[in-house]
């Protein structure tokens, strides 16, 4: 009887004894879902094991306290410093102070000079002058000037405002109710015409050879400002200075700006007015018109050396 030769053919292997348990088999060797396996792989990536939240707040901590320690710093170096700069700053208030007081001293100075200069310079007039000396004086604003007279006040209109352009725009100068120089050369000129002897603006003592100028909306008399309302008084008969300067031309072209312009103005008689003495009067000359002139009438003249108006 003859034997069957061994099989040696390779066949499949035999079935595992847990084949029937896949499940369990697929749940033990995927612990972890896939999705779980993917952020994990993605934090690993990233270089952090902390959740995006955590290391925002970690973040935003240490910026705080870098801040705070800048400006802890910033508060200990102005601590420092404050000692230094308040010695500076009283350093530099004390030569202001120092700087300020010279130059009032000097201010006072300069008055006193020019106060002794134009005292002697009215003694001249009245020494040199001759038998009319006290109305030379007189007429260049030598000396100062009492007795009666007239007190004419003139002020803008209310509620005047820079710029315009009404009806009295010319040259630069619009209509704002606003007192112009021209307007003041006017007033000046009327008191003149109608018989004053002495004028002053505001304090301000005007001669035959005063300027009035304006430097934009400002009036100055002599280069000096003057601020509105504007006094004008002026020594003279007092009733008949006020009726002769209101029937004239002056007086009605102020009255024109009162009604057109809201200009406002009053004229009152004085009893008493005071006129001060021209501040800047430098009298250059002072001699007889000529020989027998001189000894008959006593008459002179003097050079103010001021501009013209």
């Amino acid at each position: 009887m003859s034997q069957q030769p061994p099989d040696r053919s390779t066949g499949s292997p035999p079935p595992r004894p847990d084949a029937s348990m896949s499940l369990l088999n697929n749940v033990m060797d995927h612990a972890l879902d896939d999705g779980y396996a993917e952020a994990t792989a993605r934090r690993a990536a990233e270089g952090g094991g902390l959740p995006r939240p955590l290391r925002a707040k970690l973040g935003l901590a240490a910026g705080l306290v870098l801040a705070a320690a800048v400006v802890t710093l910033g508060a200990a170096q102005a601590q420092v410093a404050a000692p230094i700069l308040a010695k500076e700053r009283q350093e530099l208030i004390g030569r202001i102070d120092s700087e300020t007081a010279a130059a009032d001293g000097l201010e006072q100075d300069v008055e006193e000079i020019r106060a002794e200069v134009g005292e002697r310079q009215r003694k001249a007039l009245e020494e040199h002058g001759g038998d009319q000396a006290e109305l030379v004086a007189l007429l260049s604003g030598a000396t100062p000037v009492r007795g009666p007279g007239v007190k004419l006040v003139v002020d803008d209109a209310k509620g005047a405002e820079d710029g315009g352009g009404g009806p009295r725009e010319s040259a630069g100068f619009a209509d704002t109710g606003r007192v112009r120089d021209r307007d003041m050369q006017r007033v000046v000129n009327g008191l003149w015409q109608a018989g004053a002897e002495a004028v002053a603006i505001n304090g301000q003592r005007l001669t035959s050879l005063s300027a009035i100028r304006a430097a934009g909306d400002a009036i100055l008399v002599d280069n000096r400002p003057l601020v509105p309302p504007y006094t004008v008084l002026a020594v003279g008969d007092g009733q008949r200075l006020s009726t002769a300067f209101q029937d004239s031309a002056d007086g009605q072209y102020l009255h024109v700006l009162q009604e057109n312009f809201g200009i406002r103005s009053s004229i009152a008689v004085e009893d008493d007015v005071r006129l001060p003495a021209a501040p800047s009067l430098i009298v250059r000359t002072a001699e007889p018109r000529g020989a027998g002139a001189g000894k008959a009438t006593g008459e002179a003249s003097a050079d103010t050396g001021k501009g013209t108006s």
